[in-house]
């Protein structure tokens, strides 16, 4: 009489069932948090297509009529001045922090300049302290040079504010290039400037790009420093959001849809970066 042996790869052993029963039970917790976090965004969609009197409602109506009253009465109040300076404050402010905090990465990783690791805490330390506590003389600089209700004041401060934050996650991704890379383009002749641009940057653009899409986000969700420093003129999406909360009441239908349709841009970006975004987050999380 023969045994058949199943092959390795089809035995089941103890430690492979519970290591499966547990890789089953994160998976389901994994799904629930992202439905948990996926429910109010889907109900600010549903609500954002309803009439004023339907979206008030309680205990709200799920299979109330569908309406465009929202989307009508926010793209009636002309929302493209703060829609583009949102845009404009974002993107100028994403694309300058890229710029220098990619040298600024390469200088404290691959090549490492004197007590680069003061130089990586005191970055830091400048995230420690709190936005209000210096809203007082951001504003009264703002005041007395004239630059108040300016965009590029704006994009000034985004830059500074995300800067940091763009050094810390390009220097892990940078940590990941191997330095052999480097010096055979040292020894074929190439400059700094051509090093960066052709060797390392197309290497780690995952990293880049996910860079990029957070500073994007904390600049387009940015509502203190737009709040204090704008009025009219440099009026920004989320400075005007808050508009839409006046003395006759909270209209709930014309939120969700503004809200919508300020979200898109990010949404957009994050769907566009997807791919790069996973990439570059798990390529700065390994050593």
């Amino acid at each position: 009489m023969t045994i058949a042996l199943k092959p390795p790869s089809q035995r089941r052993t103890p430690f492979r069932d519970k290591a499966g029963r547990q890789g089953l039970g994160l998976t389901i917790l994994a799904w629930a948090i992202g439905l948990l976090f996926f429910i109010p965004f889907l109900w600010m969609v549903l609500v954002s297509f309803r009439s004023e009197t339907d979206a008030a409602t309680n205990p709200p109506q799920l299979l109330s009529p569908f309406s465009i009253e929202g989307y009508r009465n926010f793209f009636g109040a002309d929302p493209w001045g703060p829609l583009l300076n949102s845009a404009t404050a974002s993107v100028l402010s994403t694309a300058l922090v890229i710029l220098l905090a990619f040298p600024a990465a390469y200088a404290l990783s691959i090549r490492p300049v004197n007590k680069w690791q003061d130089v990586l805490f005191f970055l830091l330390s400048t995230k420690m302290l709190p936005i209000v506590a210096a809203i007082l003389p951001i504003y009264l600089f703002a005041q007395f040079s004239g630059l108040l209700d300016n965009i590029f004041l704006l994009t000034i401060f985004y830059t500074s504010m995300n800067l940091p934050i763009a050094i810390w996650m390009l220097r892990s991704f940078l940590a990941e290039v191997p330095v052999e890379m480097i010096e055979a383009a040292q020894i074929d002749g190439a400059n700094l400037i051509t090093t960066l641009r052709q060797v390392i940057a197309p290497v780690v653009m995952p990293g880049i790009a996910a860079a990029a899409l957070i500073c994007f986000i904390f600049s387009w969700n940015e509502l203190l420093l737009a709040r204090v420093l704008t009025s009219t003129v440099a009026q920004t999406a989320p400075v005007y959001l808050t508009g839409f909360v006046t003395s006759q009441g909270l209209f709930l239908a014309q939120v969700c849809a503004a809200s919508l349709v300020v979200s898109v841009p990010v949404l957009a970006a994050g769907f566009a970066a997807q791919d790069k975004l996973v990439q570059g987050l798990s390529m700065g999380a390994v050593k």
